[in-house]
């Protein structure tokens, strides 16, 4: 019997199909705005080694403690067992493009007002049974109902989902024009619903769950240590997306209490990498000889990533920040010139844009569209918004700010803050002002120190509190905080996340990213039309409009950023010599047999000439102990002979 190709071959044959009514696109990947770079026949993405061997083991360390496998509910600290896969997955060279991964095809209307994922046959859970359509339906629901609130709020542009066949799903969007919306959907972390179905998805477990993707968890003890392995019959290794990716068999994660034990166990050989996060340490902790001899590779590798804000954020929904001139004026007290020289080794720079190290960022005066979308709330922004650009108080690094403190002193009188026996009073009730700066790293408290101590001349009772992990994440899920150090990562191609960084909405949704509690109408709107940006210019126009209204709020005292990753390893891995956006980019790294060989032949030949150097020395140090065994005898026998003489 004849039977007609399947809707999914056709969609093989014709990645590129678009039907005439309605002008449905049929495609491999998605890209935020224009095409995407790779075409339906690509073999693998330009920055991978399509030959990379793989092998070996990564070991790898991290701070903490982990007490759960399951890293979809708002419980427990979990651990990633690297077995999750999407139903797309984005490439690491284009501003925001995403490609089939559990999804074959996808197909979207002009308006992308909903999309349809088409899903591959081949794939599989790691028990063997196929991932269908009931898999993503049911995850979907899931996760908006029982899991972590901000899947509730990331996927809350989405109206309906249904199932139109074993491996087609749908899903309807609550708003037309909204062009990152397939894409959010493309992220949707697909979990199998036969595994749930005989167990409680809210509690945490300690359990491996069952999984799709290239690894799974093969040990573990809780809080200590966990072994990802390679799964041998990985539905998806073949895959374009996936080729030259997830090149070693294990990966081995150990847990320990601080950064100190960390690069201790980095310099000793324990594990393999790391990415180094602290300035003083680069410059002075890995003086060692296995830098010195290559064994141990210190290097910046460059990234093109928009690096974000990273902040001293202060919750506006307490008392003491509600006034923007406090907020304005506690800024002139952090002196970064002074901390980026004495403590970083100047290898900083301020950060002062949300969206730092990239086109997104504003700066200077608004003209073009970025001033034509400012002009529509004049009314409603601060006048300097169109004539003062945003510049971070600034020192001549002296650690002396006189004329900051000035400033600051200014603008706490306009709002009604007086000094009184050297105390920083409220001018109506007497009460000083005091805030509590929450820390979970012993690491920051030498950077906040200094900023406690200028606070301090302003007569502020500013107080640093370092807690465990466990309440840090309570604390912040919850809001429970005046004031703490916080980074919000920005990508090139801002969207949808945005309202949960700084919506009105997001400022009351527990476990929302919204910490300084921004609820204003023109970001609101802002935020929208950063959503609807139609192409590419218009979104960096809107960013930039979005980027300065909230610079004028002064939610946040700005630190610093770096534009380059930090990174030591053992030298036994190979990597592409293309540079990616993304800097060091792990995953593409592959364990080089040759290297790891030459690396242990020179340190057993270390090791060796080390234990030649000292047994030549012991003949000449046996001598030495025997001439002072003699002297220390002869000495006894004369200081005896000359007690006795004494006594008679």
């Amino acid at each position: 019997m004849y039977r007609f190709p399947t809707f999914a071959a056709l969609l093989v044959l014709f990645p590129s199909l678009s039907a005439a009514a309605g002008d449905i696109t049929i495609s491999h990947g998605v890209a935020m705005h224009g095409e995407p770079k790779y075409g339906p026949d690509f073999k693998h993405f330009d920055y991978v080694n399509p030959a990379a061997p793989r092998g070996g083991t990564l070991r790898l360390a991290s701070q903490g403690t982990f007490d759960s496998f399951h890293g979809f509910i708002p419980k427990g600290n979990s651990a990633s067992t690297g077995s999750v896969e999407t139903l797309l997955t984005s490439s690491a060279d284009e501003p925001f493009t995403e490609y089939g991964l559990i999804a074959e095809t996808v197909e979207y209307p002009q308006d992308r007002s909903w999309v349809i994922f088409n899903l591959r046959a081949e794939a599989r859970w790691h028990d063997g049974k196929p991932i269908t359509a009931d898999d993503v339906v049911w995850s979907f629901e899931v996760l908006t109902t029982k899991g972590s609130p901000q899947y509730r709020f990331y996927y809350s542009g989405v109206g309906e989902v249904s199932k139109l066949g074993p491996r087609r799903v749908k899903f309807i969007f609550r708003e037309k024009g909204n062009r990152e919306l397939p894409l959010i959907v493309g992220q949707l972390p697909v979990l199998p619903k036969h595994y749930w179905a005989t167990r409680d998805f809210e509690k945490t477990t300690l359990d491996p769950p069952l999984g799709s993707g290239p690894y799974r968890i093969a040990e573990f003890e809780a809080g200590r240590y966990f072994v990802r392995e390679r799964v041998e019959d990985y539905w998806g290794k073949d895959l374009p997306v996936n080729v030259g990716l997830n090149n070693f068999d294990r990966t081995r994660v150990d847990f320990y209490r601080d950064d100190t034990a960390i690069r201790l166990a980095l310099k000793s050989g324990n594990i393999d990498f790391r990415q180094e996060n602290q300035a003083k340490a680069w410059a002075l902790d890995y003086d060692v000889p296995a830098v010195e001899k290559g064994w141990l590779k210190k290097e910046l590798i460059r990234h093109r990533l928009p690096t974000g804000m990273q902040a001293f954020v202060m919750n506006t929904r307490r008392s003491v920040f509600a006034d923007k001139r406090v907020r304005e004026a506690l800024a002139y007290a952090f002196d970064f010139e002074w901390t980026n020289k004495n403590l970083f080794f100047g290898q900083y720079t301020r950060t002062e844009s949300y969206f730092s190290n990239s086109e997104l960022a504003s700066s200077g005066l608004p003209g073009g569209e970025e001033l034509e979308i400012l002009e529509r709330f004049r009314d409603r922004l601060p006048a300097r918004v169109f004539h003062t650009p945003y510049r971070a108080p600034a020192t001549d690094g002296s650690g002396w700010q006189r004329d900051n403190l000035r400033q600051a002193f200014t603008l706490l009188q306009q709002a009604g803050w007086v000094v009184r026996d050297l105390k920083l009073v409220d001018a109506t009730t007497g009460e000083q002002m005091r805030f509590e700066i929450l820390l979970v790293s012993p690491a920051f408290e030498r950077i906040v120190l200094p900023f406690v101590h200028n606070l301090k001349r302003l007569g502020i009772d500013a107080r640093v509190r370092l807690v465990d992990q466990t309440q840090y994440i309570n604390r912040l899920r919850s809001f429970d905080f005046d004031m703490f150090i916080f980074t919000w990562g920005q990508s090139e191609s801002p969207g949808n996340e945005q309202r949960n960084f700084w919506s009105s909405a997001a400022a009351e949704n527990p476990s929302s990213r919204n910490f300084a509690g921004i609820q204003d109408p023109v970001v609101d709107e802002l935020i929208e039309l950063v959503i609807a940006a139609p192409t590419r210019e218009s979104l960096v126009a809107r960013t930039r409009a979005l980027d300065r209204v909230l610079l004028s709020g002064f939610y946040v005292i700005p630190n610093w950023h770096i534009q380059a990753d930090r990174v030591l390893y053992w030298d036994k891995f190979s990597r592409p010599p293309t540079l990616t956006r993304n800097g060091a980019m792990l995953d593409r790294w592959w364990y080089d047999e040759i290297k790891a060989a030459n690396l242990e032949r020179a340190r057993q030949d270390d090791v060796s000439l080390t234990e030649a150097a000292v047994e030549s020395e012991r003949p000449g140090q046996v001598t030495t102990v025997i001439a002072l065994a003699a002297l220390l005898l002869i000495g006894y026998f004369v200081f005896r002979r000359a007690w006795q003489s004494r006594r008679v």
